[in-house]
């Protein structure tokens, strides 16, 4: 195992992971793995003693989330209105992506931004698409064409609205169009459920519904004898930074959560059950 560099940092309002040992946590380091250099996912949050990150092809939508750039440690998360969002002792860590100046990029939506910032920026304009709650499927490779989607009442189509285009602006304002017609109740039908145990870094916890809401599995650990903990990032209502959240039940493991856990995840604003995973396909 490769030599890391510990550190013991203390309780900071608001910003920071390192928090005393929980009485329940089996894993057996004394002290949270924490640098507050690290400018990602990977190296600001280090695997416990014994832990070692999942391997995960290069490239893949994993190792983009695992390497997703996060704000200073400390900073605080804010709303689409430049608001510090009110409850700010669910997290630890913030995501350094725009979301915009609307409500738009809620939970789901977050999610979905996510995943289509990857397949964005690796050329695989085919594979990004979402529903809208009304099932109407939007292709970006439509949009592409300089076709924009038309919607009346429950009535929605394609129609050949402006030239060509593929700039990352254009991105954006699809994006925004799905945020607007799209959410907890159209994802969870588009994804696919997936068994607890064979959960993968990129895999959600999505409850539909007015409102919903929807977590993602950003990162994952392991020891030799297959024990895995997983990590989590949400938005919120109104739309928010995306966030690295803590682990609510276990402080000496947070931010990282068991996959062996019993029945309902609690996470610090919301209680998923384990049937709720899923994937995208």
């Amino acid at each position: 195992m490769p030599i890391r560099f510990y550190f013991l940092i203390v309780l900071i309002l608001g910003g920071s992971c390192s928090q005393p040992q929980g009485k329940n946590s089996t894993i057996p380091s004394p002290i949270n793995l924490f640098n507050p250099e690290g400018n990602t996912i990977e190296t600001r949050f280090l695997p416990h003693e014994g832990f070692d990150r999942i391997r995960v092809e290069e490239g893949s939508f994993a190792a983009y989330l695992r390497r997703l750039p996060l704000k200073p440690d400390g900073s605080k998360v804010y709303t689409y209105d430049g608001r510090v969002k009110k409850n700010n002792h669910v997290y630890c860590g913030v995501v350094d992506l725009e979301i915009g100046t609307r409500d738009l990029q809620q939970c789901a939506d977050a999610i979905m931004r996510l995943r289509g910032e990857y397949l964005y920026h690796s050329q695989q304009y085919e594979q990004i698409h979402f529903n809208f709650t009304n099932g109407f499927r939007v292709d970006y490779t439509e949009w592409m064409k300089g076709k924009r989607v038309k919607v009346s009442g429950n009535n929605t189509s394609w129609t050949s609205s402006t030239s060509p285009s593929n700039t990352y602006q254009d991105f954006r304002k699809y994006m925004d169009l799905i945020f607007a017609y799209a959410g907890t109740l159209s994802l969870a039908k588009e994804l696919k459920s997936v068994r607890l145990e064979n959960m993968q870094i990129g895999d959600v916890f999505i409850q539909g519904g007015s409102p919903g809401h929807a977590v993602i599995v950003v990162d994952m650990i392991e020891n030799p004898e297959g024990e895995k903990y997983f990590m989590l990032a949400q938005s919120y209502m109104p739309a928010q930074d995306i966030q690295v959240l803590l682990n609510p039940l276990d402080k000496g493991v947070s931010p990282w959560y068991p996959l062996n856990f019993d029945g309902n995840l609690a996470t610090p604003e919301w209680t998923f059950k384990s049937t709720d995973l899923k994937r995208f396909e």
